[in-house]
């Protein structure tokens, strides 16, 4: 029996961050924003990841301080 594997194909992080006194979108050591509120933070990346999508790149979109966000040092506890 032969077992395929697929390519692992990197993906593109676009992370909603605080950004001073707002919100922004961290992606490839660039701040996009800042915005005013999380819910616009957030519309900005998930249309960001869109592009990315459609342009064929694997992306994703994460929040900073979330239950479940998935940090250099493992899984942040709120």
């Amino acid at each position: 029996m032969s077992t395929v594997r697929p390519t692992y194909q990197a993906r593109e992080i676009f992370t909603v961050a605080r950004c001073g006194d707002g919100w922004a979108v961290h992606h490839l050591d660039e701040v996009s924003g800042p915005t005013p509120t999380k819910e616009e933070a957030r519309a900005l990346a998930h249309r960001m990841a869109r592009a990315a999508h459609d342009a064929g790149r694997p992306s994703q979109v994460t929040i900073a301080d979330e239950a479940g966000f998935f940090a250099a040092g493992g899984l942040v506890a709120r």
